[in-house]
């Protein structure tokens, strides 16, 4: 592991971070002993399926938030489809 003390970390902040999003993992040090660890985090494994769906192909993303869907389907009357499936659980 890579040590950094506190002051280098908060001249450089952007380019240690960068080094932990690379992987690196950093033992923030103050007067030479050791008082943190600054590491990646794994992704969520519920998120997981879809970046192995972008990397085979199957799906696009292009860094963004997602626009949502359309609005509701219309069923007789004002009523979505929705509507009716959460009046017919209650």
């Amino acid at each position: 592991m890579n040590t950094v003390g506190i002051r280098e970390l908060k001249a450089h902040l952007s380019r240690h971070l960068r080094r932990v999003r690379s992987g690196t993992r950093l033992v923030v040090t103050e007067r030479g002993r050791a008082i943190a660890r600054i590491e990646p985090i794994e992704p969520a494994a519920d998120v997981e399926w879809a970046h192995a769906m972008v990397a085979a192909g199957r799906a696009r993303w292009g860094g963004g938030k997602p626009r949502g869907l359309r609005p509701g389907v219309r069923i007789k009357g004002k009523k979505t489809v929705s509507d009716a499936v959460i009046e017919d659980r209650g």
